[in-house]
This record gives C-alpha cells, structure tokens and sequence, in this order.
C-alpha cells in the first residue's frame, strides 16, 4: 500500500466498537489511533496524523465540530467523514477531504485513505515543484549567465525540477483513472 510506511490513521467514533474495529482493519497497513469522541479526538490529534476518520453524529462535541476545530488548528492531516448522517447541503461549506456513509467496509475503507495520502504527496511535490521553479527563474533573471552556467547549485535546482516535473506527469497518469477508483468506493449507505 502506498501510505503503509509511516502513516497515521485516527478513527474517531463514539462507539468503541465500531472505532475498535475500523482500527483492526487498518493496523496491519497504518499506524492507528483510536478516539471515542470529539474531546478525546482532539486530544489524540497531533501532527503525526496524516488522516482523520471522523464520525459525524457524536454527543458533546460532534464531528462538525471537531472538523472545524482540526481546520481552525491548522493540522495538515486528511479529513474523511465517516458517518451514519445522509450528507445534506449543509455539507457544501464543510472543509473535509471525503464523506463516507457507514456501515463502511474495508475495501473502502483502505481505498479512501490511499486516495487521500495520493493527494496529499501530490500537494506536497506541486508545491516543491512551484517552490524550484520559482527560484530557478529568479536566479537566472537576476545573476549574469556567466554565474548561472556551470554553477553546481543552478544544476541542483534544474535537476530537482526535471525530477519533479517526472513525478508529477507520473501521478498526473495515476490521476486518470481516479474517477473510476473514485466511484468504486462505496460511499453510501447500503
């Protein structure tokens, strides 16, 4: 699996059992995290989660809430829903990455997650690739080309954008079928 080296699943849900068993699920691919409610999830949130599973319909603090509150934080995890509540407008102004009707089964379970982590390494290399591209062109503008050719670090810069102009024609070429994978998980109640 593509995030099963270092990534961090939270599932938050006010069922233990339920949490219990979407975290069995998905310990043999991620590191798990388990969090019986919005205040517990809150507190089980740091910045080694790189995905929330987050039950919508909690008592106290629920799971609108703690989305906003994760949002608010600034913590750069992935956000699914995952939740009994049948997804009304209301959910157009809501900041989250997937919304996932339960019962939810591992199939897509994992599969939602991998879309997620796909995104996420995506943004990262975009921004990289923007980051390089844009100091690469100010070098070259500012600096007299005797200074730019040659230069080791200039060859630096050229070689890590030929590398993430590679990567990112790569998963652009991943992202064609992401319809399909996309309308594969099951995302509504059964």
């Amino acid at each position: 699996m593509a995030g099963s080296d270092n990534t961090t699943v939270l599932v938050v849900d006010d069922e233990p059992d339920v949490a219990d068993v979407y975290a069995l699920w998905l310990s043999s691919a991620y590191e798990t995290r388990t969090a019986y409610g919005g205040a517990e999830a809150l507190e089980a949130l740091d910045e080694d989660v790189d995905v929330v599973l987050l039950d919508r319909r909690m008592p106290e603090l629920g799971g609108d809430e703690v989305l906003e509150q994760i949002r608010a934080d600034g913590y750069d995890c992935r956000i699914i829903m995952l939740t009994a509540v049948d997804p009304g407008l209301d959910i157009v102004e809501m900041d989250f990455d997937d919304y996932l009707c339960k019962p939810a089964e591992k199939p897509d379970l994992v599969a939602a997650i991998e879309q997620q982590l796909r995104i996420q390494r995506y943004d990262d290399r975009l921004s990289e690739y923007f980051e390089t591209t844009s100091k690469l062109a100010l070098l070259e503008q500012e600096l007299p080309p005797s200074a730019v050719e040659g230069n080791e670090e200039i060859a630096t810069l050229r070689q890590r954008i030929e590398e993430l102009k590679s990567d990112l024609d790569d998963t652009l070429a991943e992202f064609d079928d992401i319809d399909t994978a996309f309308r594969r998980i099951s995302r509504y109640q059964r």
